[in-house]
Protein backbone atom coordinates (compact mmCIF):
# COMPACT_ATOMS: atom_id res chain seq x y z
CA UNK A 1 0.00 0.00 0.00
CA UNK A 2 1.41 3.38 -1.03
CA UNK A 3 2.32 5.62 1.90
CA UNK A 4 0.35 8.86 1.94
CA UNK A 5 2.14 12.16 1.87
CA UNK A 6 2.22 14.07 5.14
CA UNK A 7 1.66 17.81 5.06
CA UNK A 8 2.35 20.52 7.59
CA UNK A 9 -0.82 22.04 9.02
CA UNK A 10 -0.87 25.77 9.69
CA UNK A 11 -3.46 27.91 11.44
CA UNK A 12 -4.23 31.59 11.52
CA UNK A 13 -6.36 33.60 13.96
CA UNK A 14 -8.65 36.46 13.06
CA UNK A 15 -6.31 38.91 14.81
CA UNK A 16 -3.31 37.83 12.72
CA UNK A 17 -2.11 39.96 9.82
CA UNK A 18 -2.33 37.09 7.33
CA UNK A 19 -5.92 36.16 8.22
CA UNK A 20 -7.90 36.66 4.97
CA UNK A 21 -9.05 40.28 4.84
CA UNK A 22 -12.18 39.24 2.93
CA UNK A 23 -13.33 37.27 5.99
CA UNK A 24 -12.46 40.04 8.46
CA UNK A 25 -14.91 42.36 6.73
CA UNK A 26 -17.88 40.01 7.21
CA UNK A 27 -19.92 38.85 10.19
CA UNK A 28 -20.43 35.19 11.02
CA UNK A 29 -16.95 34.17 9.91
CA UNK A 30 -14.70 31.78 11.87
CA UNK A 31 -12.18 33.13 14.35
CA UNK A 32 -9.56 30.62 13.21
CA UNK A 33 -8.67 28.90 9.95
CA UNK A 34 -6.55 25.80 9.45
CA UNK A 35 -4.78 25.31 6.16
CA UNK A 36 -2.23 23.22 4.31
CA UNK A 37 -0.21 24.90 1.59
CA UNK A 38 -1.22 28.52 1.04
CA UNK A 39 -4.10 30.91 1.51
CA UNK A 40 -5.50 32.84 -1.49
CA UNK A 41 -3.52 35.90 -2.53
CA UNK A 42 -5.55 38.94 -1.36
CA UNK A 43 -4.10 41.02 -4.20
CA UNK A 44 -5.58 38.76 -6.88
CA UNK A 45 -9.21 38.37 -7.98
CA UNK A 46 -10.99 35.17 -7.00
CA UNK A 47 -14.10 33.30 -8.08
CA UNK A 48 -15.99 30.35 -6.65
CA UNK A 49 -17.03 27.63 -9.09
CA UNK A 50 -19.70 25.42 -7.50
CA UNK A 51 -22.45 23.06 -8.53
CA UNK A 52 -23.98 19.62 -8.39
CA UNK A 53 -22.11 16.54 -7.24
CA UNK A 54 -24.21 14.30 -9.50
CA UNK A 55 -23.47 16.45 -12.53
CA UNK A 56 -23.87 15.84 -16.25
CA UNK A 57 -21.08 15.61 -18.85
CA UNK A 58 -22.22 19.02 -20.08
CA UNK A 59 -21.94 20.55 -16.63
CA UNK A 60 -18.53 19.08 -15.91
CA UNK A 61 -17.25 20.30 -19.28
CA UNK A 62 -18.51 23.83 -18.61
CA UNK A 63 -17.08 23.94 -15.08
CA UNK A 64 -13.65 22.94 -16.38
CA UNK A 65 -13.82 25.42 -19.27
CA UNK A 66 -15.03 28.41 -17.24
CA UNK A 67 -12.51 27.80 -14.46
CA UNK A 68 -9.69 27.32 -16.92
CA UNK A 69 -10.48 30.55 -18.75
CA UNK A 70 -10.64 32.55 -15.54
CA UNK A 71 -7.46 30.98 -14.16
CA UNK A 72 -5.43 31.69 -17.27
CA UNK A 73 -6.38 35.35 -16.86
CA UNK A 74 -5.18 35.46 -13.25
CA UNK A 75 -8.38 34.67 -11.34
CA UNK A 76 -7.99 32.34 -8.35
CA UNK A 77 -10.54 29.51 -8.32
CA UNK A 78 -12.14 28.64 -4.98
CA UNK A 79 -14.36 25.59 -4.47
CA UNK A 80 -15.17 22.73 -2.12
CA UNK A 81 -13.43 19.75 -3.76
CA UNK A 82 -16.70 17.81 -3.87
CA UNK A 83 -17.39 15.39 -6.69
CA UNK A 84 -18.73 16.76 -9.94
CA UNK A 85 -18.69 20.50 -10.61
CA UNK A 86 -16.40 21.46 -7.71
CA UNK A 87 -13.75 18.99 -8.81
CA UNK A 88 -13.88 20.11 -12.43
CA UNK A 89 -13.51 23.73 -11.34
CA UNK A 90 -10.30 22.87 -9.51
CA UNK A 91 -9.06 20.80 -12.44
CA UNK A 92 -9.69 23.63 -14.89
CA UNK A 93 -7.47 25.92 -12.82
CA UNK A 94 -4.80 23.24 -12.43
CA UNK A 95 -4.75 22.78 -16.19
CA UNK A 96 -3.20 26.25 -16.40
CA UNK A 97 -0.76 25.57 -13.52
CA UNK A 98 -2.61 28.24 -11.52
CA UNK A 99 -3.07 27.77 -7.74
CA UNK A 100 -6.59 26.82 -6.68
CA UNK A 101 -8.04 26.58 -3.18
CA UNK A 102 -10.38 24.01 -1.63
CA UNK A 103 -12.50 24.77 1.45
CA UNK A 104 -13.43 21.49 3.09
CA UNK A 105 -16.33 20.36 5.25
CA UNK A 106 -13.81 18.32 7.25
CA UNK A 107 -10.43 18.87 8.83
CA UNK A 108 -7.71 19.84 6.35
CA UNK A 109 -6.02 16.47 6.89
CA UNK A 110 -9.18 14.54 6.02
CA UNK A 111 -9.51 14.18 2.26
CA UNK A 112 -13.20 13.95 1.42
CA UNK A 113 -14.22 12.32 -0.77
CA UNK A 114 -11.30 9.90 -0.61
CA UNK A 115 -11.66 9.38 -4.36
CA UNK A 116 -10.33 12.93 -4.76
CA UNK A 117 -7.03 12.10 -3.07
CA UNK A 118 -5.03 12.80 -6.23
CA UNK A 119 -6.85 16.11 -6.75
CA UNK A 120 -6.10 17.05 -3.12
CA UNK A 121 -2.40 16.39 -3.77
CA UNK A 122 -2.36 18.25 -7.08
CA UNK A 123 -3.88 21.34 -5.47
CA UNK A 124 -0.98 21.40 -3.03
CA UNK A 125 1.66 20.55 -5.63
CA UNK A 126 0.62 23.56 -7.73
CA UNK A 127 0.90 26.06 -4.87
CA UNK A 128 -2.74 26.14 -3.84
CA UNK A 129 -4.26 25.41 -0.48
CA UNK A 130 -6.61 23.19 1.53
CA UNK A 131 -8.62 25.29 4.02
CA UNK A 132 -11.05 24.57 6.85
CA UNK A 133 -12.43 26.13 10.01
CA UNK A 134 -12.66 22.66 11.56
CA UNK A 135 -9.83 21.21 13.69
CA UNK A 136 -7.57 18.57 12.10
CA UNK A 137 -9.03 15.09 12.24
CA UNK A 138 -12.66 16.28 12.04
CA UNK A 139 -14.79 13.99 9.88
CA UNK A 140 -17.39 15.53 7.55
CA UNK A 141 -21.00 15.69 8.72
CA UNK A 142 -24.18 16.96 7.07
CA UNK A 143 -24.02 20.37 8.77
CA UNK A 144 -20.37 21.01 7.93
CA UNK A 145 -20.96 21.46 4.20
CA UNK A 146 -23.46 24.36 4.35
CA UNK A 147 -21.18 25.97 6.95
CA UNK A 148 -18.11 25.77 4.73
CA UNK A 149 -20.09 27.28 1.84
CA UNK A 150 -20.12 30.65 3.59
CA UNK A 151 -16.30 30.59 3.60
CA UNK A 152 -16.16 29.72 -0.10
CA UNK A 153 -18.37 32.73 -0.79
CA UNK A 154 -16.44 35.02 1.54
CA UNK A 155 -13.10 34.22 -0.12
CA UNK A 156 -14.52 34.98 -3.57
CA UNK A 157 -15.36 38.19 -5.41
CA UNK A 158 -17.99 36.33 -7.42
CA UNK A 159 -19.75 32.96 -7.33
CA UNK A 160 -20.45 30.94 -10.48
CA UNK A 161 -23.05 28.17 -10.22
CA UNK A 162 -22.69 25.70 -13.08
CA UNK A 163 -25.35 23.06 -12.42
CA UNK A 164 -27.80 22.91 -9.53
CA UNK A 165 -31.13 21.38 -8.70
CA UNK A 166 -33.75 23.57 -7.06
CA UNK A 167 -32.68 22.49 -3.56
CA UNK A 168 -28.95 22.25 -4.28
CA UNK A 169 -26.37 23.16 -1.65
CA UNK A 170 -24.76 25.32 -4.32
CA UNK A 171 -27.66 27.73 -3.94
CA UNK A 172 -26.65 28.14 -0.29
CA UNK A 173 -23.29 29.41 -1.52
CA UNK A 174 -25.08 31.77 -3.91
CA UNK A 175 -27.29 33.08 -1.10
CA UNK A 176 -24.25 33.69 1.08
CA UNK A 177 -22.68 35.60 -1.81
CA UNK A 178 -25.72 37.88 -2.01
CA UNK A 179 -25.56 38.46 1.76
CA UNK A 180 -21.87 39.28 1.40
CA UNK A 181 -22.55 41.74 -1.41
CA UNK A 182 -20.73 39.62 -3.98
CA UNK A 183 -21.79 38.95 -7.57
CA UNK A 184 -23.62 35.75 -8.51
CA UNK A 185 -23.56 34.19 -11.97
CA UNK A 186 -25.17 31.04 -13.33
CA UNK A 187 -24.61 28.94 -16.43
CA UNK A 188 -28.00 28.57 -18.15
CA UNK A 189 -29.40 25.19 -19.11
CA UNK A 190 -32.40 23.55 -20.72
CA UNK A 191 -35.70 24.24 -18.94
CA UNK A 192 -36.44 20.50 -19.03
CA UNK A 193 -33.18 19.62 -17.27
CA UNK A 194 -33.57 19.06 -13.53
CA UNK A 195 -29.88 19.85 -13.02
CA UNK A 196 -30.38 23.29 -14.54
CA UNK A 197 -33.48 24.36 -12.61
CA UNK A 198 -31.48 25.93 -9.81
CA UNK A 199 -29.30 27.87 -12.26
CA UNK A 200 -32.26 29.00 -14.35
CA UNK A 201 -34.07 30.17 -11.21
CA UNK A 202 -30.99 32.15 -10.13
CA UNK A 203 -31.03 33.86 -13.52
CA UNK A 204 -34.76 34.57 -13.18
CA UNK A 205 -34.04 36.10 -9.77
CA UNK A 206 -31.40 38.40 -11.23
CA UNK A 207 -28.11 36.47 -11.33
CA UNK A 208 -25.73 37.22 -14.18
CA UNK A 209 -26.14 34.97 -17.22
CA UNK A 210 -22.75 33.35 -17.75
CA UNK A 211 -23.30 32.18 -21.32
CA UNK A 212 -19.55 32.29 -22.05
CA UNK A 213 -16.48 32.19 -19.79
CA UNK A 214 -15.55 35.68 -20.97
CA UNK A 215 -18.66 37.05 -19.25
CA UNK A 216 -17.00 36.19 -15.95
CA UNK A 217 -13.85 38.10 -16.86
CA UNK A 218 -15.92 41.27 -17.23
CA UNK A 219 -16.47 41.14 -13.44
CA UNK A 220 -12.89 42.35 -13.02
CA UNK A 221 -12.68 44.43 -16.18
CA UNK A 222 -10.39 41.88 -17.82
CA UNK A 223 -10.35 42.42 -21.58
CA UNK A 224 -9.82 39.57 -24.03
CA UNK A 225 -7.85 40.87 -27.02
CA UNK A 226 -9.17 38.29 -29.47
CA UNK A 227 -12.64 37.20 -28.34
CA UNK A 228 -13.19 33.54 -29.19
CA UNK A 229 -15.70 32.53 -31.80
CA UNK A 230 -18.22 31.48 -29.17
CA UNK A 231 -18.79 35.18 -28.40
CA UNK A 232 -18.76 36.26 -32.04
CA UNK A 233 -21.27 33.64 -33.07
CA UNK A 234 -23.83 34.98 -30.58
CA UNK A 235 -24.67 37.49 -33.28
CA UNK A 236 -25.99 34.58 -35.35
CA UNK A 237 -29.00 34.33 -33.06
CA UNK A 238 -28.85 30.55 -32.74
CA UNK A 239 -31.42 28.68 -30.68
CA UNK A 240 -29.98 27.55 -27.30
CA UNK A 241 -29.47 23.88 -28.24
CA UNK A 242 -27.83 24.75 -31.56
CA UNK A 243 -25.77 27.36 -29.77
CA UNK A 244 -24.48 24.80 -27.26
CA UNK A 245 -23.34 22.33 -29.92
CA UNK A 246 -21.82 25.02 -32.14
CA UNK A 247 -19.92 26.69 -29.29
CA UNK A 248 -18.32 23.34 -28.43
CA UNK A 249 -16.86 22.91 -31.91
CA UNK A 250 -13.75 24.42 -33.42
CA UNK A 251 -11.80 23.96 -36.67
CA UNK A 252 -10.46 20.58 -35.57
CA UNK A 253 -12.87 17.77 -36.54
CA UNK A 254 -14.49 15.87 -33.65
CA UNK A 255 -16.42 12.61 -33.71
CA UNK A 256 -20.05 12.27 -32.70
CA UNK A 257 -19.30 10.52 -29.39
CA UNK A 258 -17.10 13.38 -28.24
CA UNK A 259 -19.80 15.94 -29.04
CA UNK A 260 -22.39 13.84 -27.17
CA UNK A 261 -20.16 13.71 -24.08
CA UNK A 262 -19.56 17.47 -24.12
CA UNK A 263 -23.20 18.45 -24.51
CA UNK A 264 -24.97 15.67 -22.63
CA UNK A 265 -27.51 15.41 -25.48
CA UNK A 266 -28.71 12.12 -26.96
CA UNK A 267 -27.14 10.83 -30.16
CA UNK A 268 -30.37 11.48 -32.07
CA UNK A 269 -30.56 15.07 -30.85
CA UNK A 270 -26.91 15.80 -31.66
CA UNK A 271 -27.37 14.30 -35.14
CA UNK A 272 -30.41 16.51 -35.77
CA UNK A 273 -28.63 19.65 -34.55
CA UNK A 274 -25.50 18.94 -36.60
CA UNK A 275 -27.63 18.46 -39.70
CA UNK A 276 -29.34 21.79 -39.09
CA UNK A 277 -26.00 23.54 -38.54
CA UNK A 278 -24.72 22.02 -41.78
CA UNK A 279 -27.75 23.33 -43.67
CA UNK A 280 -27.00 26.77 -42.21
CA UNK A 281 -23.46 26.56 -43.55
CA UNK A 282 -21.89 26.71 -40.08
CA UNK A 283 -20.65 23.14 -39.71
CA UNK A 284 -19.09 20.67 -42.11
CA UNK A 285 -18.66 16.89 -41.97
CA UNK A 286 -15.30 15.34 -42.75
CA UNK A 287 -14.94 11.57 -42.58
CA UNK A 288 -17.76 11.17 -40.02
CA UNK A 289 -16.29 13.97 -37.94
CA UNK A 290 -17.61 17.49 -37.55
CA UNK A 291 -16.03 20.93 -37.31
CA UNK A 292 -16.88 24.58 -37.84
CA UNK A 293 -16.79 26.11 -41.27
CA UNK A 294 -13.91 28.64 -41.20
CA UNK A 295 -15.08 32.25 -41.05
CA UNK A 296 -14.32 34.45 -44.03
Amino acid sequence: MEERKKYEIHWVNREDANFPERLKKLTGMPKKLYYIGNLPDPAKPSAAVVGARMSSPYGRCQAFKYARTMAEHGVQIISGMARGIDSEGHKGALDTDTPTFAVLGSGVDVCYPESNRRLYERILEKGGGIISELPPGTKPQNWTFPARNRIISALSDAVLVVEAKEQSGSLITANFALEHGHSVYAVPGAVTDELSRGCNKLIFDGAGIAYTPEIMLMEWGIQVENPPANIQKKKLGLAPDLDLVYSGLDLRPENMDHIIRKTGFSAAKVCTILTELQLMGLVQETGRKYCRVPEN
